[in-house]
């Protein structure tokens, strides 16, 4: 599809609800009367003291970046599921490779735009560059940094013109709108292009997006936030009640196809196109980065209760772990990271829940 053939599509279709017949059972779409209360509780990354995010948004076609900044450094974990990710300096945040553990990243970027996204984070390093000489003055000039920012990418370009993708200049206008506070969410930033289901192609895909949590670990002052971009191959399940609640439809678009049950029947084994969730976890405890990987690899564990099929060979999933280290209080790593897979399946299930239909592309909402 070009681009002018989209935009019309886009526009013809705009307010185009598709309405599906409720199903019943686990692995099947959700009663109407149930969808107001899978809505996860309120809350955003930025709860997280030290993280700041912002988007760009680009509405030729459907895509866009996100940018999580970490305003004084945060140690940094990764864990990489996807048998086909696309990441940058995601090999300098493994503790085995040598690099110390008091190393810190600036910012992390979650990119649409498929290999060429990648180049958002060049945008970002210009602006934490120009950040630094505008704290140091002339002093800059003496004491020479190299920003580190990691990122990861979803392949968003088969919808519309492929040739337009997020760039350095487009992270960089991002950087300069990061604020604390509300996060927007759905059809935003790197989640903007963002597509579930796709198993059977996108004929029978839905529209997903981005989504982000946070919760407060009780009177601690340890909060866990999480930020999601889901563009999966799977079904998107709730965990709490083994429902599918955006997916694969069925060619009559009243239900669900449930890709489990397909791929046992051997059906949709033939190979697809790329896909990928990625996240951010963060919180205000303190660890270093071995512990901060350990946390990114039980954050992952999310994506498994919510996305089924996942970390297959076309997915990308790539999970990072952030410590902004602006709480000294003593908690467990091991149940930090219980809690961040929490906050992380509220992500994903608000990346869905919040998503807006595109033609030809419904959301969840359309089952209302």
């Amino acid at each position: 599809m070009d681009r002018r053939t989209f935009s019309k599509r886009l526009l013809g279709g705009l307010g185009a609800s598709t309405l599906f017949g409720a199903a019943h059972g686990p692995g099947q779409s959700a009663q109407p009367h149930e969808l107001a209360q899978q809505i996860p509780s309120t809350g955003w990354i930025t709860d997280v003291q030290g993280i700041k995010v912002g988007h760009y948004t680009d509405h030729r076609r459907p895509t866009g970046c996100t940018v999580v900044l970490c305003e004084n450094g945060a140690t940094c974990g990764v864990d990489v599921r996807g048998g086909w990710p696309g990441t940058r300096l995601t090999d300098a945040l493994d503790p085995v490779k040598g690099a110390s553990n008091t190393i810190l990243v600036n910012a992390i970027v979650l990119s649409g735009g498929s290999n060429y996204g990648l180049a958002t984070a060049t945008g970002v390093e210009r602006y934490l560059r120009e950040q630094y000489f505008q704290k140091l003055g002339s002093k800059a000039k003496d004491q020479p940094i190299a920003f580190a920012v990691p990122a990861a990418i979803i392949y968003d370009i088969e919808l519309g013109d492929w040739t337009i993708t997020p760039t350095a200049e487009n992270a960089y206008d991002a950087c300069k709108m990061a604020a604390n506070g509300p996060v927007a969410e759905g059809n935003t930033g790197a989640g903007t292009g963002a597509t579930i289901g796709k198993i059977f192609g996108m004929k029978q895909a839905m529209k997903s997006g981005l989504g982000t949590s946070s919760i407060k670990v009780g009177d601690s002052g340890v909060v866990v936030g999480a930020i999601a971009a889901v563009n999966a191959l799977g079904d998107v399940i709730n965990p709490h009640t083994g429902q599918i609640i955006a997916g694969a439809r069925l060619e009559n678009r009243k239900g669900f196809l449930n890709e489990m049950a397909e791929l046992r029947r051997g059906h949709g084994v033939q190979p697809v196109q790329w896909n990928t969730t990625i996240g951010v976890v963060a919180t205000n405890a303190t660890f270093n980065k071995t512990e901060m990987n350990k946390i990114a690899q039980m954050a992952s564990a999310a994506l498994a209760r919510t996305i089924n099929p996942v970390f297959t060979t076309y997915d990308g999933d790539t999970i990072f772990a952030t410590s902004t280290r602006m709480s000294n209080a003593k908690v467990e790593v091991g149940a930090i990271g219980a809690i961040a897979a929490e906050a992380l399946a509220e992500a994903v299930l608000r990346a869905v829940i919040r998503a807006d239909g595109l033609p030809g592309l419904p959301c969840h909402r359309d089952l209302l």
